[in-house]
């Protein structure tokens, strides 16, 4: 993949992307935000990832369900996992599709394979959206953990500046890809790993 190597600081949301949103959802759209800014006309492929997506969203609609029989048609419209994605397709006029991936602690590098096959396929562009938070306190003795909140969201497009490479894991991790990526383009590292669930993801500059 190709990348210049800049972090961008998150920026004020639209109106119409404030709307309905959860926390989460909300840093996660901060981040695209971020990353569109200043590009006019730019309609990448959307690939989002997240291994719970908008979990506290659901756990309300079926605590909702649970106590009334009833939902929130709004709220039930972006309770599925591309929501996110979706909404963002509409509000930016972007008609070039989305995809959501869900792969437990492995979901991030499963979304870069996803972006790998896209440009190849000749996509010019993908904007990455991946965001994760723990599963409210009422799931945690179903999985979960207490992992911190994180959101990005990166541009890629085909080129030579980071290599991906990926082997099974031999033992379960709890790492995400998605870390030890921030960690490179940090500039602290030329090399990084991060040992996940099923598979142990290495990055490495080569230009």
């Amino acid at each position: 993949m190709a990348s210049g190597g800049e972090i961008h600081a998150a920026l004020p949301l639209p109106a119409s992307l404030r709307r309905r949103i959860t926390p989460i959802g909300r840093k996660a759209l901060e981040a695209a935000w971020a990353v569109l800014a200043g590009r006019p006309g730019l309609e990448p492929r959307i690939i989002l990832s997240s291994r719970h997506g908008e979990y506290a969203r659901t756990l309300g609609l079926l605590s909702s369900l649970a106590e009334s029989g009833e939902v929130s048609p709004a709220e039930f419209s972006l309770a599925v996992h591309h929501g996110l994605a979706g909404l963002l397709s509409i509000v930016t006029g972007n008609r070039a599709g989305h995809t959501a991936v869900a792969a437990g602690i492995d979901s991030f590098g499963a979304a870069l394979w996803e972006a790998a096959a896209c440009l190849a396929d000749g996509d010019g562009t993908i904007l990455l959206l991946h965001f994760d938070e723990a599963l409210p306190e009422f799931y945690g003795q179903v999985g979960g953990g207490s992992e911190p909140a994180q959101a990005l969201a990166l541009l890629l497009s085909a080129g030579e500046g980071i290599h991906l490479d990926w082997r099974k894991a031999e033992v379960a991790g709890t790492e995400s890809a998605a870390g030890a990526l921030l960690d490179l383009l940090a500039g602290g590292t030329d090399r990084a790993s991060a040992a996940g669930e099923r598979m142990i993801w290495s990055f490495r500059r080569v230009a």
